[in-house]
């Protein structure tokens, strides 16, 4: 036995576990928690079975027929004739059966597409998303509440039984955005912006990520679900809508100095002369799970790596190496740590 085959051999079992665990989890269209999500999920979970049935369906007919003709030797013409009809009528048992399964594919099909793309009432509260590569920057809205209005990067938090209008733009290129448990996949085009709606059903935190291949770093351009009660999503808002805090610290405010410097013309932080918009808004970034958009943990230790050559972590990323001291890298990783 060849070792290629030994190993693939030794592995299986846990290929087999890793594709069970793929079925549920933070990223899994199955434990559906939103809306459109738990319609779409059903439908995919019936698609597969009826799938299913008519290949076992299909394979016990082949073997059927098999068994039961082996070995004849038809010579007789009448004889023949008598096997041709009974031929013909499983043909019209299986033309008919065929159709009745894909008129009833077909209805599922258009009262899950009618229920994921028509929200329950009228959103007041939206979501713009635009797509870079890659990252995602997410501005929040609402018609009711006009300062609502804030920006952030990488996140995204759902009030709980309220539907969220959501508009998709892209800067560069086409990306998807896919909120697994939430609801389906919408393509996010340059020139163009489509929408979609979201309603989350129950608390709980996922994963977002894009659907659509979209460059060199398309599988590090994910995000953080958040699904929260709307108390607790309004809280989270107002945090968002305030001004970055003032540096407490000698090194903290030496940081931000530093930072003003070397970064304040590509990112913005709120209330400070950082006025960038071609990079992640950090006005609160030392909330956020995440840095580079999910392709590493949010730490002290990550965030110096990050800062001081992001293109080594995340390969083809725009944020440029910077050149900063040991003593200039811990002052602007201070700072940033103080931007709850």
């Amino acid at each position: 036995m060849s070792t290629d085959r030994r190993s693939r051999i030794r592995f299986a079992p846990f290929s087999s576990i890793a594709l069970l665990a793929a079925c549920n989890g933070t990223s899994s269209y199955l434990d559906a928690t939103g809306r459109a999500g738990r319609s779409e999920g059903k439908l995919g979970v019936w698609l597969t079975a009826i799938s299913c049935a008519v290949v076992i369906i299909v394979c016990i007919a082949v073997v059927a027929g098999i068994m039961r003709h082996r070995g004849e030797r038809e010579t007789n013409a009448s004889v023949e004739r008598t096997r041709i009809n009974s031929g013909l009528g499983w043909i019209y048992v299986g033309t008919g059966t065929t159709i009745v399964v894909l008129v009833a594919v077909f209805v599922a099909t258009m009262v899950t597409l009618t229920a994921a793309t028509h929200p329950p009432s009228v959103p007041s509260l939206t979501m713009d998303i635009t797509g870079h590569q890659w990252w995602w920057e997410v501005t929040y809205s609402d018609a009711s509440n006009p300062e609502l209005g804030f920006t952030t990067a990488n996140e995204v938090h759902l009030p709980v039984g309220i539907p969220v209008r959501v508009r998709l733009h892209s800067t560069d290129v086409i990306h998807s955005f896919w909120l697994p448990q939430i609801a389906g996949k919408m393509d996010v085009i340059p020139g163009q912006t489509n929408e979609m709606w979201l309603e989350a059903e129950r608390a709980g935190t996922s994963r977002g990520m894009c659907g659509e291949y979209c460059g060199l770093q398309h599988a590090a351009m994910a995000f953080a679900v958040t699904a929260e009660s709307p108390a607790a999503f309004n809280k989270w808002a107002q945090q968002r809508r305030s001004e970055a805090p003032a540096p407490a610290t000698r090194e903290a405010v030496v940081g931000q100095t530093v930072f003003f410097r070397s970064c304040g013309a590509c990112h913005t932080i709120s209330g400070t002369p950082a006025l960038g918009r071609l990079a992640p808004e950090l006005t609160h970034f030392a909330s956020r799970p995440t840095i580079g958009a999910g392709a590493l943990e949010n730490t002290p230790a990550n965030l110096a790596r990050w800062i001081e050559n992001a293109p080594t972590i995340k390969e083809g990323a725009r944020m440029p190496a910077i050149p900063l001291d040991a003593a200039e890298l811990r002052a602007v990783v201070a700072y940033l740590e103080t931007l709850e």
